[in-house]
């Protein structure tokens, strides 16, 4: 596997794909946005083997107190989860951030999407269900792992 910074050949596929790769449209196309890769393309990442995009991480700095790693948007290609490559985004997106002085990382989930809680625990973030984070009635899993810098 090889992890390196977004291009814009990468971004044009992963807005071709990314309806596949997460079960329908609609509702993923509006996280894959052109600002993760014109305004926030130094904190996105790529996993490709043998020349094949296999998984991507859309993440950001912000400066928050403490500044925090945000990871925003991760996509796997189906053929090939559970393989390590989601494990492989986060800790070079984890280390790329504490270069840049991040004091933490956050993430944000549905309340449904058991796959991430599973993953995001067994990478030992910690998670905290939150009434009305994205609005009346809209829970969220928001995980946080201290970073130390």
């Amino acid at each position: 596997m090889n992890t390196r910074k977004i291009t814009k050949a990468d971004f044009d596929q992963i807005v071709e794909v990314i309806d596949h790769w997460w079960g329908g449209p609609a509702s993923t196309s509006a996280f894959v946005h052109p600002i993760f890769f014109y305004e926030l393309g130094d904190n996105a990442l790529i996993v490709e083997q043998d020349g094949l995009l296999i998984g991507f991480l859309l993440g950001f700095i912000h400066a928050s107190v403490p500044k925090t790693g945000y990871v925003h948007f991760v996509g796997i290609h189906p053929d090939h989860r559970r393989k390590g490559v989601g494990r492989v985004l986060y800790e070079t997106f984890t280390e790329h951030c504490q270069r840049l002085g991040c004091a933490r990382m956050k993430a944000i989930t549905t309340t449904s999407n058991d796959g991430s809680i599973r993953f995001h625990q067994a990478l030992g973030w910690n998670a905290e269900e939150i009434e009305n984070y994205a609005g009346p009635g809209r829970r969220r899993i928001v995980f946080t792992k201290p970073l130390s810098i």
